[in-house]
């Protein structure tokens, strides 16, 4: 599942995040109203987490303009106010679910799994790209009947590949969901973890590389016998 954040409360944002990445949830945080529509209609969401009361536009503007653009990603308002008219105000402008802060985050994490349920989405249980098989809940991958464990860095790294197999993942972006954004993780350690990735590539025979874009990112690409 993939979940747009869009919080100011810079601690706040960050055990959100936490709360994601623990589920195996891939997640994009960003911290202003503006920001949060340009990710919102601009990206492929499953669910987007919006505060109210967000510097540069409020959250009920920003999914009033979500439903305008057409963008029917589910909602869930996530802020401090907890009286019924402002409940009210946010559902009547789009939003799907309401949540007062403080929350407890298995509630949190029950209603995200309900509001994907709604749009009709099916939490995958594999994921494929060419000859590789990504198994989401023994992190194994298979190629050509033959299977190798993943470490939970090289899963997560390899599973935000396979889900975004047509665009370039930059390093930041890697350390970001994958180690988060308090570590000490360094360029040099998704380096690392790429040649680990290729090298369980090389030891099963697969046709699937993981391409480096000097200075953008990588990306997963299949050789061709050309």
């Amino acid at each position: 599942m993939n979940v747009l954040i869009v919080e100011d409360e810079v601690r706040l944002a960050d055990a959100l995040r936490e709360i994601m990445l623990e589920s195996k949830y891939l997640c994009d945080v960003v911290y202003t109203g503006t920001d949060g529509l340009d990710y919102a209609v601009n990206g492929n969401y499953d669910v987007v987490i919006l505060d109210v009361m967000l510097p540069q536009m409020n959250g009920f503007s920003v999914v009033q303009e979500m439903r305008k653009q057409g963008i029917q990603t589910p909602v869930l308002l996530l802020t401090a106010k907890d009286d019924v008219s402002d409940k009210i105000d946010g559902l009547d402008h789009g939003a799907d679910d309401y949540m007062t802060k403080p929350f407890e985050p298995g509630e949190l994490l029950a209603r995200i799994r309900a509001l994907s349920r709604r749009t009709g989405d099916v939490i995958l249980e594999e994921l494929q790209f060419g000859d590789l098989l990504l198994v989401l809940s023994t992190n194994d991958l298979w190629c050509k009947g033959r299977s190798i464990h993943l470490s939970f860095k090289e899963f997560e790294i390899l599973k935000i590949l396979m889900i975004n197999s047509n665009i370039l993942i930059s390093k930041d972006s890697l350390i970001e969901n994958v180690w988060g954004n308090n570590s000490d993780a360094e360029d040099n350690n998704v380096e690392a973890y790429i040649s680990f990735l290729r090298k369980k590539f090389y030891y099963l025979g697969s046709q699937v590389g993981i391409i480096a874009v000097r200075k953008v990112g990588y990306r997963l690409e299949e050789k061709t016998n050309d």
